[in-house]
């Protein structure tokens, strides 16, 4: 048995009683592995489970588990019998000292070949997912080729392995230790996605004209990871993207690349691909009163209320219409008055407006609203 990678060996007790250990014990064939799955769920480490047949002889038997040189956490490994769980008996785990090893006691009532599962934790095994999508000319659908990037520093080889991402399908890859392969996980096409642009209050600068360098307005596509939409089957993994667009003559441009999020079934993926200069928002402060002042004994103010009014104006100079996403930001505890845009509070300070522009047009949003409770 060679201990540089995984190896088991049975050992079995022989019925006639002798003096010599070595006669009581009875070398058998070493099996070779049946089935071998690995799952990659945990970033961190993987779950390998394996069967094996092993021959058992009737009585106590010995089965020699080692992993020298393989990133094993010994903690995690389990047998499980599965030809014969009723007759078949793990009866003791035990560790050489200063091995990389256990033995394990398995007692059988009859002389016969019994499959068995082990299964562990494995370290070195890793994976990446990477994600190219290409987008039609007028960027209404896109065709999302996802790719898994499979590296095995574990110090084992698997000859043959259905490797498991998630729920979904397994590859069935000969996979060995030092070696880096990339495998296409999966192709959705035609999916439909979204054009967004965004601007954030806590994040651009409220007047353009005064930054130090052009501001642009940050742009993505949003892939929803739904049944409807060609995805829905399973959650979306956390990977880099290339974005490209077909430039309508037969060939691909590239246009971006971002770090794509884990998306959940029902989620949805932003994709960045740059910035455009062709927007231009100016945020202006029209007024900001105190009211409801609160005083203590010594005439000192100790709260007060806010009566605030902001405005934005958008400027569009694309040569088609857009709408842009708006965030801003308001601090404690206020009431919206009067807006001339209609607005989704997705936290308690956070609200986002949806204001459409025409094309080399521009528009003008009012927000007016109570600060409560000021010091």
């Amino acid at each position: 048995m060679r201990r540089a990678k995984l190896g088991l060996v049975i050992l079995g007790f022989l019925a006639l009683a002798a003096t010599n250990a070595q006669g009581r014990i009875k070398l058998v064939a070493l099996p070779e592995r049946d089935v071998t799955i690995i799952r990659l769920d945990n970033p961190h480490v993987c779950l390998v489970e394996e069967e094996r047949v092993l021959t058992l002889q009737k009585g106590v038997n010995k089965v020699d588990f080692s992993w020298k040189g393989v990133r094993i956490d010994p903690d995690s490994i389990r047998l499980r019998v599965l030809s014969h769980p009723e007759a078949v008996q793990l009866l003791s785990l035990s560790f050489p000292p200063d091995e990389a090893a256990l033995v394990w006691k398995i007692a059988s009532p009859e002389g016969w070949e019994e499959r068995v599962r082990i299964s562990y934790l494995l370290s070195g095994i890793d994976r990446l997912v990477e994600y190219r999508a290409r987008t039609e000319k007028d960027e209404k659908n896109l065709v999302l080729n996802a790719y898994m990037v499979l590296r095995n520093f574990s110090g084992e080889d698997f000859e043959r392995a259905k490797v498991f991402l998630d729920s979904g399908g397994a590859f069935e890859k000969r996979i060995q230790n030092g070696e880096t392969k990339r495998m296409l996980f999966f192709t959705a096409r035609p999916i439909p996605i979204t054009k967004t642009y965004t601007w954030d209050a806590a994040v651009k600068p409220h007047d353009p004209d005064k930054a130090p360098e052009t501001v642009g307005i940050p742009v993505h596509y949003i892939v929803e990871n739904k049944v409807s939409h060609g995805l829905g089957e399973s959650a979306l993994w956390a990977g880099k993207a290339r974005i490209f667009q077909d430039d309508g003559q037969g060939t691909s441009v590239f246009i971006g690349e971002d770090q794509a999020t884990f998306t959940p079934v029902g989620d949805r993926m932003e994709l960045y691909i740059g910035d455009t200069r062709e927007i231009k928002v100016t945020q202006r402060k029209m007024f900001e009163k105190k009211i409801n002042v609160r005083r203590n004994n010594s005439n000192a103010i100790v709260l007060y209320d806010t009566d605030e009014l902001f405005t934005v104006k958008v400027e569009n100079f694309k040569k088609e219409p857009i709408v842009l996403t708006l965030i801003e930001h308001i601090s404690g505890q206020w009431d919206g008055e009067e807006s001339n845009f209609k607005y989704e509070k997705e936290t308690a300070n956070r609200i986002k407006f949806l204001v459409p522009v025409p094309a080399n047009g521009s528009e003008m949003l009012s927000f007016h609203y109570h600060r409560r409770n000021c010091r």
